[in-house]
């Protein structure tokens, strides 16, 4: 669910922090030892980004389909219907990793690391944006 709340800069950018605190530990570890970890950090890292951006603009998701309903919030951001599918996917992979114990394997990183990062760089751009000042 979506509520609209008071804007938050401070946590935004206080989030924005610890994110670039798990893309140095992302940048450190073995891809072809711990795909599932760095999968799920690149899904930390975009969730966390979407988040940022909400508080900034005056929103934040709660409940059970909250990150869900967060990233489909970002097509607010021309955001393309192709990256918020890749988001979404990343975000079941991740559930089924985390609540299912079901690895992501390194070919999915393989395959979508560079578009990940693309979205990354994306969704920072719309963040700095959102907050110059």
């Amino acid at each position: 669910m979506m509520l609209k709340i008071t804007q938050d800069k401070e946590r935004a950018k206080s989030i924005f922090g610890m994110i670039k605190e798990r893309e140095k530990f992302v940048k450190n570890i073995n891809g072809n030892k711990f795909s599932t970890i760095i999968a799920e950090n690149y899904y930390e890292i975009i969730k966390e980004l979407c988040t940022a951006i909400a508080l900034t603009n005056g929103y934040k998701f709660i409940g059970e389909n909250a990150h869900k309903e967060l990233i489909d919030f970002m097509k607010n951001y021309n955001i393309s219907e192709n990256e918020l599918r890749m988001m979404d996917d990343l975000r079941v992979r991740r559930n089924k990793s985390s609540y299912e114990g079901k690895p992501i394997g390194q070919i999915y990183l393989d395959n979508k690391k560079e578009d990940l990062l693309t979205i990354i760089k994306k969704l920072k751009d719309i963040f700095g944006k959102e907050n110059e000042n």
